[in-house]
């Protein structure tokens, strides 16, 4: 062989070996998210045997606090996020509006829902999450069947329910409530004077109501269903009026330095695996074709509150402030 040509093809050799390794060669990705730890430790377990040349480094809290954090850093003008994973499409609006959110056209969205998907592709709906009334089984014979129930003195002065200054879940809740027209603020104001109290995220009212501590909780379902499984005395009721409905959008922040592990993480979160995961962990599945679990009602035999976003973002500082003077915080 010439040696110019010998030489060009070791060369193309140790280019090609050098794509290979940093191919193999582990990048990062760093998630903010309100989801729960031990259900994030299974998530990343998961993700990281379909993508193991990616590392996730994790920031956990409820979504005001994961917020605060963002703002904190864009201020600062070093955001060390890369994904976002919140249980607030009202919080992951604001980002958009303040160009915070990377526009990613090529997500992998063909099974989900047109409504969870944001028109601009900036961000997606990974679950469907829905909040109804938790009880304890010990301490309630007759279980309340409608968000109005709650609302009797005898029952009210023994409810806990998520604060919004907390939990983004609540947010979309207590922001759904109020724009009901048979409810709205008077609703909250008489639970408040009968005594309800407001805890912080769901954690609490679920630990709260299994301990006897309160006889009834306002929480996400499959925290409430999912301590029914594990033997806690507590059992959950989907509300005659509906149910809110969060979807828990996953993002990719704008200016992240790690794109491809970025977009790696979303495309997983959209897929059928993760999909799967979502069911095992108790959540209703956003792909309409597939099963619910066990115990749960089917998707279509839901009734949801209607809600408007747009409004519910205007509103929400006013909706946070509202709250706080009824239940405090």
């Amino acid at each position: 062989m010439m040696p110019v040509l010998k030489s060009a093809l070791a060369g193309l050799l140790l280019t090609a070996l050098s794509g290979a390794a940093s191919a193999q060669s582990a990048d990062t990705v760093t998630v903010y998210t309100s989801q729960p730890t031990e259900q994030m430790a299974a998530v990343i377990e998961a993700f990281n045997k379909d993508h193991p040349e990616i590392k996730v480094d994790l920031f956990r809290s409820g979504t005001t606090e994961v917020m605060n954090k963002l703002q904190a850093e864009f201020q600062a003008g070093s955001p060390q996020a890369d994904v976002v994973l919140i249980a607030d499409a009202v919080a992951m609006t604001r980002l958009k509006n303040d160009d915070r959110l990377m526009t990613y056209a090529d997500a992998p969205v063909e099974n989900l829902p047109a409504s969870v998907v944001d028109p601009d592709r900036t961000f997606f709906g990974t679950k469907l999450i829905t909040t109804g009334i938790i009880y304890n089984t010990n301490l309630v014979k007759t279980p309340p069947t409608s968000w109005k129930d709650l609302t009797a003195p005898d029952v009210a002065s023994k409810l806990i329910m998520p604060s919004p200054l907390y939990s983004g879940a609540a947010v979309i809740h207590v922001g759904t409530v109020v724009q009901q027209p048979e409810l709205g603020w008077d609703y909250y104001q008489t639970l408040a004077d009968a005594g309800a109290v407001a805890g912080q995220g769901n954690g609490t009212v679920v630990d709260a109501v299994a301990r006897g501590e309160k006889a009834y909780g306002i929480i996400i379902e499959y925290m409430a269903l999912n301590a029914k499984a594990k033997g806690s005395p507590v059992d959950f009721v989907f509300p005659a009026e509906g149910v809110s409905v969060i979807t828990q959008p996953v993002a990719i922040l704008k200016g992240t330095k790690h794109e491809a592990a970025a977009k790696a993480f979303v495309d997983w979160q959209l897929s059928k695996a993760a999909q799967e995961q979502s069911v095992a962990q108790g959540y209703f599945p956003i792909f309409p074709d597939m099963t619910p679990p066990k115990g749960y009602p089917a998707v279509s035999s839901l009734k949801f509150l209607d809600a408007d976003y747009t409004k519910m973002l205007g509103d929400d500082e006013a909706n946070k402030k509202e709250f706080a003077e009824l239940f405090g915080g």
